[in-house]
């Protein structure tokens, strides 16, 4: 089944194009079910690119999805259109009355800020706090994953003395997990971040599991299962060329910045980057998807009770 999205999103052609299922408000109005009721919390500056990252992946599953947009409130971001943002995302505060099966909570570019410097970090509290009674499941992602862990158990993420940047090696250490489906026992997984979540954290939280973790870059991907939550601190969400043009970004500002590790080959930045980690993407996402489906209420008031 397709994912319902406006036409005119940009993200809708790029899909096409690709050979995902997209469906217009006609062709889903006659089909008889009731469609999952999916948010994307966008925090990313690049906010067209990650709607299309987000979108390609729950709209490969066999599933009818309909994606909501939605942004801070006050938060007025710079790179993207005022016409974008007015046409196709709710502010919180209107979508704070609907109920949710999932809900995605993006990554952002303040990892130097402590959570509480983050000017709409009040607002964002009360986007966890509405998610324990209007969302049936979250997934935060990398600063968002991190702000999540810190709101609920108060774990902090750690300044690193490097960026993790490029592609690590990752291994599933909890195959009995719903969610690691169909996974390989290592895996690869885009990292790039500033900031980390220390295992000597989480062990002093066992109501926390780790199913993802890696020797080089250390936990990845947590189930939070008394929230209703994962945490995810990584990017199996990424395209094949996200990693490069964060390199090029870098390079052409002159700021300090290493070759993505394991990334282009030969660790060549003249060639084209190889993904090695879609599967595993469509494979994690396909599988939260389908978790929803099998636990979600019908009724949509029941969503997060």
């Amino acid at each position: 089944m397709p994912i319902k999205i406006p036409a005119t999103l940009p993200a809708h052609d790029v899909l096409r194009r690709e050979g995902v299922m997209v469906m217009s408000e006609e062709t889903a109005l006659r089909q008889d079910i009731r469609p999952l009721q999916i948010g994307l919390l966008n925090l990313m500056p690049k906010k067209v690119q990650t709607e299309t990252q987000f979108a390609r992946l729950i709209g490969a599953t066999p599933l009818q999805i309909e994606l909501t947009l939605i942004r801070m409130s006050e938060h007025e971001p710079k790179n993207t259109s005022a016409a974008h943002l007015e046409t196709f995302y709710q502010p919180f505060r209107e979508a704070r009355e609907r109920h949710f099966d999932g809900l995605i909570v993006t990554g952002a570019p303040i990892e130097h800020l402590d959570f509480e410097a983050v000017g709409y970090w009040s607002e964002l509290r009360e986007v966890f706090d509405w998610t324990q009674t209007h969302v049936h499941s979250t997934m935060g992602v990398c600063w968002g994953g991190m702000a999540m862990l810190h709101h609920f158990h108060g774990i902090p993420k750690h300044m690193l003395p490097a960026k993790a940047f490029g592609c690590f090696r990752h291994q599933r250490i909890a195959p009995s997990s719903n969610l690691l489906q169909g996974f390989s026992d290592s895996f690869v997984v885009p990292v790039s971040r500033w900031t980390e979540v220390r295992d000597e954290d989480l062990q002093l939280h066992p109501e926390l599991r780790v199913l993802i973790h890696s020797e080089e870059v250390g936990p990845c991907l947590i189930e939070d299962a008394g929230h209703r939550a994962f945490y995810m601190f990584n990017h199996l969400e990424y395209d094949s060329t996200t990693l490069k043009e964060e390199y090029d970004r870098d390079v052409a500002s002159g700021s300090p910045v290493d070759t993505p590790v394991d990334y282009f080959p030969d660790d060549d930045p003249a060639q084209p980057p190889e993904n090695r980690w879609r599967s595993h993407g469509a494979l994690l996402y396909g599988n939260w998807i389908n978790g929803i489906y099998q636990t979600t209420p019908f009724e949509l008031e029941r969503l997060g009770g």
